[in-house]
């Protein structure tokens, strides 16, 4: 039944915990829902298979949150998928069901192969399905024409592999699925600091005295940030939300692992909240920019920090002599906001010494996110906020291994020095020439130039821009393959041939023939440790990611240099002393994990020593031009946005209980001025029609919702909007699907 409230001023508390445990009873029971819950991000325990929030030193006996709890509960379901399912369901019919209803089935237990001109899947040994994996490989002229895609939830030693086998089969297509959420973070990042990761560790988010979150909602993308903002909060921090709607994670906190979280009025974290305009974040941050100069240059000495500018940076000058005059009508209109609110946020960085900016997906999936997050790195450098407890530029990345399958080499332009070493260690030389990323690969999709898809983990199918545009490209692939724990839609849009892997979870325990094995994972803030499952797995023959790229590897490159896959299978130490001699940050890996009680914090110059790893060996100014969206009467700007029931593509329940959404998740969120403005009503539906380039692209029968978000701007869930986006509309720089300013109008349908 749909309902439709009024949206939540608070989150967490008494709901979050009732939520977390029934998701847990419905999908494992009382003794698994607590065996699991005590595990999850503990010491000897495994990694949350959720978000990449770094976990505390200090834990807490339930060191977890809402969202960790539905993806244990989802991954460690007792449910099956037994083979009648597959026998008596065409893939055919498979595709009809919703990803929502896929994901409840259960876990698959055995590999499945869907042989050319079949209608159902078919169980097969793993031996016949590395095999199947082999012929067409083996049957290419040009490795280029398999691409080989990789999701955030692989754990370290897996990716290093994964990567390990493609390269030696002879192509450096290995999109992922950074390509798609944070590559902007990492491009503007690696240009102007020298690193790509982010310059903020736990401790100093604690230590700020000003944090501006910007595009995130850490209430359904990252809860438990919210328990470090609170200490933040309570040590004296101003915070700053920046976004186009109101969440209520940011607005008051309800700890639930504190007495005034279950029954008090818990804490108020944003002191200060900018409905900006979408788009209109490097508006702002350019007119913060010039705000700090202009202050700076009427009590010299008293602003900037003028030592840290001239010791550590460049184009200082030419940024500030572009930054002297600003439009203010522009930044006005670009925005959103009143110049008043700007400069009082500029008064709160004024009296900072230590200030953090966060920031997410609702930044880095801009056209003009790569000069919007130089623009913020412009600001915090104006202040000296980096290198510094305290202060620094925060992103904060959404998969829980996204970041650390980079370090592995998940990329398809590592840099010569990786693959130089690389091929020293293996005896091999691996392709040098870049490969495609993940807009590319739709694009090769699109033009029929894909012959082989290969996706550990994820879901290619639903993740991605012009739906039905990749739907059509992986059918005609010759063989599409899925690394996974469980059904979702790329299962159903096959090539000619078609694979499903079934794999061990985050939470299974993993058994080889050397004995009980963990594997290791990065957070979004460069500390490594280990991550151990205790259930038993879903059936004997399930194979770890691990044991299927060895697997694959044994039968397509055996020959290929002097790389011991059957040892790495059975004993992951053996893994992570190769990556400790190939991969960066990570030397004497296995001696480190071992030594530093399962963990430790990746060097980072920037961060540790005011040191940047750039072309002059400063961190870099960036002049950048004024750029927003403006629209024409009737268009709005939308931006795609996850529901609180909700890991990417993977649907836990038809709930956003924030934003008062329940039974659907056809809706897009409307300010009721401009519902009035369009003669539309609350409660009505209306086709949502993207137009970019000429081209029109259509979302059907979308409920209307009243909502406060900014003015000329709507938002709707992912993956059921990711038909309006095309894959020919990206990122300046870091070539990343725009999924937030999309120009939209919205057309009235019978209900």
């Amino acid at each position: 039944m749909v309902d439709i409230e009024q949206p939540k001023q608070k989150a967490a508390g008494v709901p979050a915990v009732l939520s977390s445990f029934k998701f847990g009873l419905r999908s494992m029971g009382p003794v698994r829902t607590g065996r699991t819950f005590l595990k999850m991000n503990q010491d000897r325990g495994f990694d949350c298979p959720s978000c990449a929030w770094p976990d505390p030193e200090h834990k807490h006996t339930a060191e977890f949150c809402e969202n960790g709890a539905k993806a244990v509960a989802w991954e460690a379901t007792r449910k099956r998928v037994p083979r009648a399912f597959f026998a008596e369901n065409s893939v055919a019919d498979i595709d009809r069901i919703s990803e929502f209803d896929l994901g409840k089935l259960g876990r698959i237990t055995e590999p499945m192969l869907l042989r050319a001109g079949a209608t159902h899947y078919e169980p097969v040994g793993w031996d016949e399905a590395f095999q199947v994996v082999a012929r067409h490989l083996k049957a290419l002229v040009d490795p280029n024409d398999a691409v080989f895609y990789t999701s955030g939830r692989t754990s370290n030693e897996a990716a290093f592999l994964y990567q390990l086998f493609v390269r030696a089969y002879g192509t450096n297509n290995l999109p992922d699925c950074s390509n798609m959420c944070h590559e902007s973070s990492g491009t503007a990042l690696l240009r102007v600091i020298g690193s790509g990761k982010g310059a903020v560790t736990l401790e100093m988010l604690e230590e700020s005295e000003l944090i501006v979150v910007v595009g995130q909602n850490p209430g359904t993308n990252a809860p438990r940030m919210l328990t470090h903002l609170e200490t933040a909060k309570r040590n004296g921090a101003s915070i700053v939300a920046v976004n186009p709607l109101p969440e209520p994670g940011l607005m008051r906190f309800m700890n639930p692992q504190k007495p005034r979280g279950l029954v008090g009025k818990g804490t108020q974290l944003a002191d200060q909240h900018l409905r900006i305009r979408i788009g209109g974040d490097q508006a702002l941050f350019l007119a913060l920019g010039h705000l700090l100069l202009e202050a700076e240059a009427a009590n010299p000495g008293t602003v900037l920090d003028k030592s840290f500018v001239e010791s550590h940076t460049s184009g200082f000058e030419l940024y500030a002599k572009h930054n002297t005059e600003l439009d203010w009508p522009a930044v006005e209109q670009a925005t959103g906001l009143r110049r008043a609110e700007i400069e009082e946020l500029a008064q709160r960085f004024i009296k900072s010494k230590a200030t953090v900016v966060c920031w997410a997906m609702g930044l880095t999936q801009h056209r003009e996110a790569v000069a919007t997050i130089t623009e913020i790195v412009n600001v915090l450098l104006l202040q000296g906020n980096i290198g510094k407890p305290g202060a620094g530029p925060c992103p904060v990345r959404g998969h829980s291994n996204v970041q650390g399958d980079r370090s592995m080499g998940i990329w398809e332009k590592m840099p010569d020095t990786f693959l130089d070493r690389l091929d020293h260690e293996f005896s091999f030389t691996s392709p040098r020439a870049h490969g495609i990323d993940a807009a590319e690969t739709v694009k090769r999709l699109r033009d029929g130039d894909v012959r082989v898809f290969f996706a550990m983990g994820g879901n290619f199918a639903s993740a991605t821009p012009d739906t039905e545009v990749v739907h059509r490209g992986l059918r005609q692939c010759d063989l599409t393959v899925h690394v996974s724990t469980k059904l979702n839609r790329s299962h159903t849009i096959t090539g000619r041939e078609a694979l499903i892997l079934p794999t061990l979870g985050r939470t299974d325990h993993d058994h080889t023939a050397a004995g009980p094995q963990s594997v290791s994972v990065e957070d979004s803030q460069g500390a490594v440790h280990l991550s151990k499952g205790n259930l038993i797995p879903p059936a004997p023959e399930l194979k770890s990611e691990i044991g299927i790229v060895c697997g694959l590897a044994q039968a397509v490159v055996p020959d290929v240099g002097q790389i011991p896959w059957a040892d790495f299978a059975d004993d992951y130490s053996l893994i992570r002393q190769r990556i400790g001699r190939v991969a960066d940050g990570y030397e004497n890996f296995e001696e480190r994990l071992r030594d530093g009680d399962g963990g430790f914090l990746l060097a980072h110059a920037a961060r540790d020593k005011r040191e940047f790893k750039t072309s002059d060996a400063r961190a870099q100014f960036t002049a950048n031009e004024l750029t927003w969206l403006p629209t024409e009467p009737g268009r709005l700007l939308l931006q795609t946005l996850r529901s609180h029931d909700q890991f990417n593509t993977t649907i836990y329940g038809l709930e956003d209980r924030y934003r008062g959404i329940h039974g659907t998740r056809e809706v897009v969120f409307v300010h009721p001025d401009d519902l009035a403005e369009l003669g539309l009503e609350d409660g009505g539906y209306v086709d949502i029609v993207s137009e970019f380039r000429g081209v029109e692209r259509r979302a059907s029968h979308f409920r209307l919702v009243s909502y406060p978000t900014a003015r000329g701007c709507v938002a709707a869930y992912y993956p059921e909007t990711n038909v309006l986006m095309s894959a020919d509309d990206l990122a300046k720089g870091s070539n990343t699907p725009v999924a937030k300013g999309l120009t939209v109008r919205l057309e009235p349908v019978a209900s």
